[in-house]
């Protein structure tokens, strides 16, 4: 029996020993091979509709792709893209003519095949193509349009001390009894900021990022501003590149901010009023090698106007410029353009990359630029928003 062990071990041992030389190629030629196959991502899809305040012929494009985690690049000139390309990160309004070729990579995949779609659109200059008109036939307050609005919710940036407060948030310090904003049943956005207990603040930062942005046009929301020491209201735009740059260089465009009580100038970094000046707003852009108080300009009002009345603060934007006005767009107290920021080291003029931008209304409190909060502000305190609009150049 034992005898008839070992030869059946021999006899395996050759086995094995002939399979090894045969697949590892030892003495003569391999015997079996291995083929990777590289998958191409899904080709993107390329969609359009005219919701979320869309009007009058524009049309707002989305991006998709059945590819789960890739990344989509696109154009709209008709150029081919690539991973070179602009990074779609949210739907983006389309005014005028425009062919839109997008491709799609998922990590360790080849690129997909462009989709291309064409939008023939022949919108006359000046049209109103997309707004907010906050709107409320509830007979209570309600919430702003989701398809438009998020939230940033926490702690503020720039040294601030409020907290950000989403819509109807019961997480402390924010309190669905005291609201932050809601859309009144007057017909206006109300931005409030509350001061729940001492030392604590809260407030609301509204913004569009995600669910609609643009690239050019003129932009306008009338408002009316609150003013106290600390308080520091603002109506501006970030580029949708943010996630990827970072700030500032995605650029950043401030058509309303004013800081503090009336009269009172700008304490900080940025641009000062005359003297004597009774009320002022400020409008700035920033980015790489410009921020703080580089490039910014103050509108003044005169006989005996103030930003705590209502007015309508509008930009203007074109291929190369941001122009800024108040109340009346065919007088423009700023314009920026890459020239204005040539003598500045480092600077990189961020507006022009392709990217669309989307639109952000806060209040936020204290901070690097208005200081602190003191004894003379009294809470709550109330941005009101009538509308938010946009129409072609």
């Amino acid at each position: 029996m034992e005898n008839e062990r070992r030869r059946a071990r021999v006899v395996m041992l050759a086995a094995a020993v002939l399979i090894g030389i045969g697949l590892c190629g030892c003495g003569g030629k391999a015997t079996s091979t291995t083929t990777t196959t590289q998958t191409q991502t899904a080709t993107p899809t390329i969609a359009s509709s005219s919701s979320a305040g869309v009007q009058n012929g524009a049309t707002l494009v989305n991006l998709g792709s059945k590819t789960t985690g890739s990344l989509i690049y696109y154009t709209v000139d008709g150029s081919t893209p690539t991973t070179n390309s602009t990074r779609y990160t949210a739907p983006f309004l389309l005014d005028s003519s425009a062919t839109v070729n997008a491709v799609a990579q998922a990590p360790g995949d080849l690129v997909s095949t462009v989709a291309s779609q064409t939008f023939t659109l022949n919108i006359p200059s000046g049209t109103l193509v997309w707004s907010d008109e906050f709107t409320n036939v509830t007979g209570a307050n309600a919430r702003p349009v989701s398809a438009i609005w998020n939230y940033l919710t926490g702690m503020d940036t720039n040294a601030s001390v409020d907290i950000h407060c989403a819509y109807d948030s019961s997480t402390s310090p924010c309190n669905p009894n005291f609201p932050n904003s809601y859309v009144g049943t007057d017909g206006y956005l109300h931005i409030v900021a509350q001061q729940p207990s001492d030392g604590v603040y809260t407030s609301a930062r509204l913004e569009t990022q995600g669910l609609f942005s643009f690239q050019y046009g003129r932009l306008e929301a009338r408002i009316q501003v609150p003013e106290g020491q600390g308080v520091w209201p603002a109506f501006w735009l970030l580029g949708n590149n943010e996630a990827t740059v970072g700030w500032p260089g995605c650029g950043e465009m401030d058509v309303m901010e004013r800081i503090n009580a009336a009269g009172l100038p700008p304490k900080g970094t940025q641009s000062n009023p005359p003297a004597g000046t009774t009320d002022w707003n400020e409008g700035s852009i920033h980015g790489t090698g410009f921020t703080g108080g580089n490039l910014g300009s103050t509108f003044d009002f005169t006989g005996g106007a103030t930003a705590a009345g209502w007015h309508t603060y509008g930009m203007i934007k074109t291929p190369n410029s941001i122009a800024y006005y108040v109340d009346d767009p065919t007088h423009p107290y700023a314009t920026f353009t890459p020239s204005s920021i040539a003598g500045l080291s480092g600077s990189v003029w961020p507006f022009d990359n392709g990217q669309a931008n989307y639109i952000i209304l806060n209040i936020a409190l204290g901070g690097s630029w208005p200081g602190p909060v003191d004894a003379t502000t009294t809470f709550p305190v109330t941005m009101l928003v009538d509308y938010v609009r946009l129409y072609t150049n």
